[in-house]
């Protein structure tokens, strides 16, 4: 099951990647059972807590296309992206991307998962969107 969602960003794309590729604030914008952390430049091992399961998974990113892109570990059950395009005016849309598959709640469509994966993509967006207005708001933010 693909699930996708974009949003309008306050600041230029090179602010609102910097933002969504931080390891150390992606709590501040990720569903709360997901943590992140960097292994080395380009790439960070992320952990999912949902449903008391816990699943590992990789991101990579890249910073010359405004991308990450992150699949799970070991299966190939839930992958995605996020993608940075500018906008004219200084504003900037972001595009988020995923892949449920195999067997979980949300490859089956079954509407409390659907309902719930489409709620959480929207916050992150939503939260992502106030951490690029904070940081972009600070003297040096930009």
């Amino acid at each position: 099951m693909e699930y996708e969602a974009s949003r309008t960003m306050p600041a230029d794309g090179r602010v609102v990647f910097d933002v969504a590729a931080d390891t150390a604030n992606m709590h501040r914008w990720l569903p709360g059972e997901i943590d992140v952390h960097e292994t080395a430049p380009g790439f960070a091992e992320a952990k999912d807590h949902a449903h008391g399961v816990d699943r590992e998974g990789v991101v990579r990113t890249s910073p010359e296309r405004f991308r990450l892109e992150w699949e799970s570990r070991g299966t190939r059950d839930y992958a995605g992206w996020l993608q940075v395009m500018d906008n004219p005016g200084g504003t900037s849309e972001v595009v988020v991307h995923l892949s449920f598959l195999g067997d979980q709640p949300e490859a089956t469509g079954e509407t409390q998962a659907y309902d719930h994966a489409e709620r959480e993509l929207r916050q992150s967006l939503d939260r992502l969107a106030q951490e690029v207005a904070r940081r972009a708001g600070q003297p040096g933010g930009s």
